[in-house]
């Protein structure tokens, strides 16, 4: 499976690219989802999928994938270029802490500042997908419809 970059850029009104994600958003705190927006989607977008990955986890799963899913949404309409904090609405799929929805960051005690990947990636068709799909389910789903696809990283340090 790969995907390229392109021209979609994501923003965040809670964090800089490369910044701090605030503790209200963080398992350690109220544990809302950030808002998010994005611009310049590839023409032919019918919808979008948004995930919120950790690379840096140190784990590996048994189907050999790697770090921590924290966020799967799908189902987003082309007309939807925000999502809101606290976003309840489209499609939730599970998260790695095995509940559907958001699960901020929390990384192990001492074990660093890890990076989060939010990634929005636009799809030439808008079919729609069932709730619950995790994000390796639903990257094999929707492969063949991914046009464009970019991210927005931020950071998050337990002491």
């Amino acid at each position: 499976m790969g995907f390229a970059l392109s021209d979609l850029q994501v923003t965040s009104s809670a964090f800089a690219p490369g910044g701090a994600i605030p503790a209200k958003h963080t398992g350690e705190g109220a544990d809302v989802s950030p808002a998010l927006s994005w611009t310049r989607a590839p023409a032919g977008t019918q919808a979008f999928a948004v995930i919120c990955h950790d690379p840096d986890a140190p784990l590996i799963t048994p189907r050999g994938v790697y770090g921590f899913v924290h966020w799967v949404l799908y189902n987003i309409p082309a007309s939807v270029n925000q999502l809101a904090e606290g976003v309840e609405a489209h499609t939730a799929g599970q998260n790695d802490f095995g509940k559907m929805g958001y699960g901020g960051p929390m990384p192990p005690n001492g074990h660093g500042k890890h990076q989060y990947y939010f990634w929005v990636l636009a799809l030439n068709d808008p079919a729609p997908l069932e709730p619950g799909l995790t994000l390796w389910d639903l990257l094999a789903r929707i492969e063949p419809r991914v046009i464009g696809m970019n991210r927005l990283v931020g950071t998050y340090e337990r002491a």
